[in-house]
This record gives structure tokens, sequence and C-alpha cells, in this order.
């Protein structure tokens, strides 16, 4: 942590700024978790150590709970999971994740003390709880969670007060932090990391986090490396330079983050993007042209875009998926007379058409659409956000898919160096993202020399190779910053 250091933020608190400079893609500091655990619908699918997502997975013994990939996982997991074993056995049942990880930290707390612990700059008692801030829906929340903690936590453990109890509830609620599988996709944990909670807000942040899930093999006993996040810069920072990451997706309106903002995380945005409603006027732009729609027709088309996204979550969650694609079709026709190519609404209609065209592999269609998206999406994001470089290779690869092998390569090369600052070169995706690259590269090579034998050799390809399903679409978002409580 010598990099950085806690300063007075001015309107903000306590912040973190660089005692160094950095440049895009270099690690700020990486932090280990100071309590984690795996959401409840996934205890048997991820590790408890490292949750990675695995097919094979080593339960507990004891408990008949927990989870792990080996036995280096388990032992390194014994610490944690020691008084949690003992502790579900006598209670009959483990409780939910919000119980589960205040029994953790509370357990480390007894282990360890309240204080500063090793490489710590700031303690759990001194966090932000935002308890005083809780409507009455919220505090109705946290007395239910504290009943179930004390009915939880065992007779012989420390006894804790309310106040001790109601704080930590306060801390998981707005400081939790998403941990997610080993592919980066999908939300699998929540854990508390002090140092990341001091970071402030800004919508057009100077730096992003990832989660690393570092490596346990046993047969790789030798380069271990520990489950941890990374704060990575997104560009240059020069030393005294506040560090600070978003707390939200910037895809939209300055009104609309500042609201969530709020109501999640009690404080008024008053970044220079929420101040000055920079690319308000692209995220709900009208279309252009000689025949402009009036305001009642935009206003007609974005109601009919919010009506239909409503329809479109119902298909999806009972996987409708032609369904949907029938809704997103009829939705765009009514777009197309009215909304600009940067409009939100028509943004959302074309991520979910891509996707769920791509799944039931009706690809060149699906590669019409995610292009039109991330042509977007590259005048709207910051250049390195790694929810552009998502979009990239995700767009790249239905292009693959689809046979168009230079649009494809572009896209999947744009995606490699943003998740390269992103991710960094060493995680999975990013590894992956380098094979497909390569890949595509040798093929475009290929095409390049003798277009009619490419096509020729892909063909012959397909038909011997079993048709790849593309992951089934989901309503889930994909893991953010900070995981609300639920």
């Amino acid at each position: 942590m010598e990099a950085v250091e806690v300063f007075t933020s001015e309107g903000k608190g306590r912040g973190l700024k660089a005692t160094k400079e950095f440049f895009a893609g270099d690690v700020i500091f990486a932090e280990r978790a100071y309590a984690a655990v795996v959401f409840d619908s996934l205890t048997h699918l991820v590790c408890h150590t490292c949750f990675k997502r695995q097919a094979k997975l080593h339960r507990c013994g004891q408990c008949k709970f927990a989870y792990y990939c080996d036995r280096t996982c388990q032992r390194d997991a014994w610490a944690n999971h020691k008084s949690e074993c003992s502790a579900i056995k006598k209670h009959g049942k483990a409780p939910n994740e919000n119980i589960r990880l205040a029994a953790r930290i509370m357990w480390r707390i007894e282990r360890e003390g309240g204080g500063l612990t090793e490489g710590c700059l700031v303690s759990i008692d001194d966090l932000q709880n935002h308890v005083e801030s809780f409507g009455e829906e919220e505090k109705k929340e946290l007395r239910l969670d504290v009943e179930s903690f004390l009915e939880f936590w065992p007779s012989e453990s420390q006894h804790l007060g309310m106040q001790c109890i109601s704080h930590i509830f306060g801390v998981i609620n707005c400081n939790g932090f998403t941990l997610s599988d080993q592919r980066g996709l999908q939300a699998v944990g929540v854990g508390i990391f002090p140092n990341l909670c001091l970071i402030n807000h800004d919508c057009w942040p100077n730096c992003t986090v990832i989660f690393n899930n570092g490596n346990h093999e046993a047969v790789r006993s030798m380069f271990h490396t520990q489950m941890r996040i990374e704060l990575r810069a997104l560009g240059k920072i020069s030393p005294g330079n506040e560090l600070s990451v978003s707390y939200i997706d910037f895809l939209n309106v300055s009104e609309e983050r500042k609201r969530q903002l709020k109501k999640q995380y009690y404080f008024d945005c008053t970044c220079e993007h929420c101040q000055k409603g920079i690319k308000d006027d692209l995220l709900l732009a009208a279309k252009e042209g000689e025949e402009k729609p009036s305001p009642e027709a935009v206003k007609e088309a974005i109601q009919f875009s919010k009506d239909t996204l409503e329809k479109i979550d119902k298909a999806r969650s009972e996987g409708v998926y032609h369904e949907v694609v029938k809704l997103c079709r009829e939705c765009l026709k009514k777009q197309e007379a009215a909304l600009g190519e940067t409009n939100i609404y028509l943004l959302r209609i074309l991520s979910i058409v891509s996707e769920v065209l791509s799944y039931l592999q009706f690809f060149e269609e699906a590669a019409g659409y995610a292009k039109r998206m991330v042509d977007a999406y590259m005048k709207l994001y910051h250049p390195n956000n790694a929810q552009l470089g998502m979009a990239l290779m995700r767009a790249g690869v239905t292009h693959w898919h689809a046979g168009l092998i230079e649009a494809g390569h572009g896209m999947i090369c744009k995606a490699y160096a943003v998740l390269l600052v992103t991710h960094g070169p060493t995680h999975p995706i990013t590894k992956d993202l380098e094979a497909m690259r390569i890949q595509s590269e040798m093929e475009l090579r290929m095409f390049q020399q003798n277009e009619f034998m490419y096509y020729k050799m892909r063909e012959a390809a397909l038909q011997n190779q079993t048709i790849q399903v593309m992951p089934e679409p989901t309503n889930e978002v994909a893991p953010g910053i900070f995981q609300r409580k639920q």
C-alpha cells in the first residue's frame, strides 16, 4: 500500500490518492478479502476459497456445507471456516449469505482484534455504515438480520452488542464487493475489502477494480497466489491525484445515475459528468436527418421501449427466446423513426437481441445488431472501460461465428487492447481473448490469400463439428463493483 495514502477529499470525506506516477494497466495495489462468502444459490457450484466455478468440488466432511476445489483450497480456508463449520453443525443449517459474511467478519475481529490489520489503511470499526440514513424498510431488514445473526452466533463466542452487529451489517450493505468466477462473467459471492472502501466514486473514473481468483492448484503449489482484488489505472495518474472508481455502470443519464447512487450509497454525486450532464445528449439522442422526429414522437418511442423491456424480462425469465426476438424486432421498428444510434433505450434492445440471436445460432443477424451497439458504445464509454471491452469481445465472437472474419478480428483486437488494461495479461478472459486473436488472425490471412478456399475450408470444418451452443441469456446483470445487500 506504499503507492497510496489516505487523505480528506473535499466534499467526500476520506479518499485515497496516488503517491507515485501510474500508467494505463498498472496495478496500483492488490488486496485480499477481510472476509468473503459464496452466494446462497451457488454454494455447491463454487469453491469457498478461490470462488472459481468447478465441475467437481470436495465437500467439507464436518458441516457438509462448504465446497472446495481440492485439499489445498480446503487447508487455506480452515482459519476462516473453523468457527463457521462448528456453528453450522450446532445450528443445524447454514444461514443466508449476509449472516455468514457478518459472522466471518466477527470471528476475524475476535481472533485479531478490531484495530488495523496488516496491509490495511482502515479498520473495520472505522468503515462507514450509513445506518443513520436507512429508510423504514431498511431498518426493518436490519432488525431481522440482527435477530437471525444472534440465533446463529455461538454462545461460547465473544458477546456482541447491538450497535456492533448493526455496524457490521451496515458496512456489508454499502461496501460489499461483488466477487466473480474465473471467467469474470458471473457474480458468485460477496466480500469486504477495507482499502477498496476508501476509494471514492466518479462516473468517469481513473481506475477500475478487477477480481483475481488467484491460483491454488496443488500441482502448482510453488506458484500459489491468493484470491484478491486489483486496483488498475485506466490512464496516466500523477502523484497527488485522487484515485476513483465507478460504483455503477456509466450507461445512464446523469440524473438517473445520481438517483441510483443516492439510493444505494447515500451520497450526492458531484463528479464533472453529473454536474455538467456530459454525454446526456448522446444517451437521449433523437434520430438525426432532414425529417427530425417531434418531441412527442421521441417520448412515445421511449415509453414504448420501457413497456417492451418489461415484457422482454418476463419472456427471458420463462426462457421463451423466440418471443424475446419478436418483441425486440417490433421495438426496433418503433425506435427507428425516432431514436438516435446512441440512445440508451435503443442500445438496451440491441444488446438483448444480439445476445439472444447468438444463442439461437442466428449469427449474421446478431452481428448486425452487435455492430450498431458497439459503434455507439465507443462514443459513450471511457476508451478503457471494462464493459466496453467485454461488449467488443462478444460482438467480435458473434462476427467470427457469422463468418465475417475481417470485422470479427478487428473487434477482437480492440477488445484485447481494452482488457489488457482493465484485466491484465494473465487474467483467464484475457488469455482466452489472446487465443481468439491469434486464431482469427490466421483465418484472416487465409481469407485474404484465397477467399474461395477459406469459405470451402470453413464449411467443411463446420460440417464435421458439433454445433457450439452459446451461453444461455440471463437477466442477470454483469458483475459490478459493489454488491447491494439483497
